[in-house]
């Protein structure tokens, strides 16, 4: 897909599909080697969320080549947060693994990276298209997702535009929406497609490119695969008070996880493992633009951090 400057990719954008009126109005090709650039991207450290077992850092995001890499490693990190045990019975041990897993362990046997655009990059509607080569060994879980910018999760809005994990051990590809009707009961729209389904079309899949689209507005999302729809979901959902999340901005998460309530069991074997993204594209209709700009000038107050 390389190479190609921004700024012909939006002449040849708008060229080849002005019956939708889309125009660029972000994009990261990942031209520059090096690191993800501080200006688009924030990264994610340590534990953070699933009782995953990666430790986040920064130094397993890479640019070269027009490709971001995010690599999940096999190696020990120290926990700089550990904090040991004061009563030593294992059921007292495992209950507080569960309950403070980002302080019980003290180290961490994997890492691999997590970068968000939030505060720097946020779109309210839009095509959001993602080009990317996921890992699928036991253990990975790869995705590409959104956040609202307000409110605590789940109330402030998920969308996976893709997941990939095992579900009763049989990988799956996921497509999900989710919100809330009160705070921490997260509702959620799940789309899994059994990974065999691609693999039998293709016993190649995993070694090529993808493109996972979002295509929102103010009515509906809809998640696509390589141009099939594989989920939609109405953006007339909220709380009880009348909060819509799905008519709010969210931002991009990209971020490579391993093990945890999803993942699975990793095998040390299997890695290092790479998740190569080729490309972030974001589009925007004129009346999608100035639908953004009116909420950006109509809520000023501070965002919620997730």
């Amino acid at each position: 897909m390389k190479p190609f400057s921004l700024a012909t990719l939006l002449l040849v954008f708008t060229a080849c599909t002005s019956a939708q009126d889309y125009q660029l109005v972000w994009g990261e090709e990942f031209e520059n080697n090096g690191a993800p650039s501080s200006a688009d991207w924030n990264f994610e450290h340590g534990f953070v969320r699933n009782h995953e077992y990666q430790w986040y850092q920064e130094d397993n995001a890479t640019i070269a080549d027009g490709f971001l890499t995010i690599e999940g490693r096999y190696e020990r990190v120290e926990n700089p947060y550990y904090a040991a045990p004061s009563d030593t019975s294992q059921q007292q041990y495992q209950r507080r693994r569960r309950n403070d897993w980002r302080s019980s362990r003290q180290f961490a046997e994997y890492t691999a990276s997590s970068i968000n655009t939030r505060g720097k990059h946020e779109w309210l509607y839009g095509r959001l298209e993602v080009r990317a080569k996921i890992p699928t060994v036991s253990g990975a879980w790869p995705a590409i997702w959104t956040l609202g910018i307000t409110r605590p999760w789940p109330v402030n809005g998920e969308i996976d535009i893709m997941e990939y994990y095992r579900r009763g051990g049989v990988p799956h590809i996921l497509a999900n929406a989710a919100w809330a009707r009160q705070p921490n009961q997260a509702k959620w729209n799940t789309c899994a497609i059994p990974y065999s389904r691609f693999t039998e079309k293709d016993p190649q899949w995993a070694e090529k490119f993808h493109t996972w689209r979002m295509d929102w507005d103010e009515d509906s999302l809809r998640l696509f695969l390589d141009d099939e729809l594989l989920n939609s979901q109405s953006c007339d959902v909220g709380d009880d008070a009348g909060f819509y999340p799905f008519r709010q901005p969210h931002y991009l998460l990209l971020n490579l996880a391993i093990g945890g309530d999803n993942g699975g069991e990793p095998s040390p074997a299997d890695y290092p493992i790479r998740y190569v993204i080729d490309y972030v594209r974001v589009y925007q209709t004129a009346e999608q633009q100035e639908a953004q700009k009116a909420y950006n000038e109509s809520h000023p107050s501070p965002k919620t951090p997730f």
